[in-house]
């Protein structure tokens, strides 16, 4: 099954002021999941509370990883996630400083892992970043564990590893140049 969803976007510059209509495509076998795309101030509580949740429980409690997830960024940032029923199950950020442009908090639900839900929203995250916030390079901050998953959607290594909250991690660059 194929689902569109449209978003409109009220975007803004010094010298004019336009909508933007951001279709986006997602398709799941199983007919029942889709993308969502939504600023900070177009989420839910109920969704806030489910994305905190997810969040929590996989950082904090299944990776023993004790650190302040709410860092001020959720506010400017992009979240994308997959639903089941009202529960949020895969979950993703965007987060855009002047600098540069990287995604985070990339999780799934434990019960929902290997049905390629993080990969689906990389690839709608990257697709977003390039083609409606025209940048052309995203970094992220990976799990050591995960560079395979990463490199499969495009992303490179860069300098050496590193302990971010206890866990290896290791700066990746996607590039669109």
């Amino acid at each position: 099954m194929i689902y569109f969803t449209i978003h409109q976007r009220h975007l803004q510059s010094k010298h004019r002021e336009y909508f933007v209509l951001v279709i986006s495509l997602c398709y799941n076998e199983t007919g029942d999941t889709m993308i969502e795309i939504k600023h900070f101030d177009e989420i839910t509580i109920h969704e806030l509370y489910s994305i905190l949740r997810l969040r929590s429980s996989v950082f904090v409690i299944e990776q023993e990883c004790i650190y302040q997830d709410i860092d001020n960024n959720d506010q400017n940032s992009i979240h994308f996630f997959i639903k089941s029923n009202t529960d949020i199950i895969a979950y993703l950020r965007v987060v855009q400083k002047e600098d540069r442009t990287s995604i985070g908090r990339v999780v799934v639900d434990n019960n929902h892992r290997k049905k390629s839900y993080a990969k689906a929203l990389m690839n709608e995250a990257i697709t977003y970043i390039y083609n409606t916030l025209h940048k052309n390079e995203i970094v992220i901050s990976a799990q050591e564990y995960l560079i395979g998953f990463y490199q499969s959607l495009g992303f490179s290594s860069v300098g050496e590893g590193y302990l971010e909250d206890g866990i290896p991690h290791i700066r990746m660059i996607h590039s669109n140049k």
